[in-house]
């Protein structure tokens, strides 16, 4: 039974924890540890950054990382949770993580996919799949 499991989600986007949470709970167990692991995209372009205040990531990681303790303290319960913030490309920072942080196995959280869905979103749990050194669960 895997000790440490990463579980990425996005607080506000309920499909990315609805399934995956009581997943990750189930396969960590009593004595196992969540991360829970919430990401501020990158824009990718500096020029929009020009356009933002200069505290702007400061301040969205602060706020994301007060969300993902709310989170926790309201929906994890029996096991031992910690929570992280990441900034950058979604799968990246996912696999830059679960290694840092030497989880077990990655839980992710993914919707039905549709053409759009599958261009924009299961790209990122493809990604993790493809590439992650450690076992990924992907719930539907």
């Amino acid at each position: 039974m895997p000790e440490n499991v990463l579980l990425p989600i996005a607080v506000n986007q309920p499909e990315s924890w609805q399934k995956a949470l009581p997943a990750a709970i189930r396969q960590a167990g009593e004595g196992g540890t969540i991360h829970l692991l919430g990401i501020v995209q990158d824009f990718g372009s500096s020029m929009v950054a020009t356009f933002l205040p200069k505290d702007y990531e400061k301040t969205v990681l602060e706020a994301m990382k007060a969300s993902l303790n709310e989170f926790a303290a309201a929906n994890v319960k029996g096991v031992k949770v910690k929570t992280h913030v990441g900034h950058g490309h979604i799968a990246e920072t996912i696999l830059k993580s679960a290694k840092k942080l030497g989880v077990d196995l990655i839980v992710m959280g993914s919707q039905k996919p549709d053409e759009l869905r599958s261009m924009l979103l299961s790209s990122y749990a493809n990604a993790v799949v493809r590439h992650s050194p450690v076992s990924v669960m992907v719930v539907r």
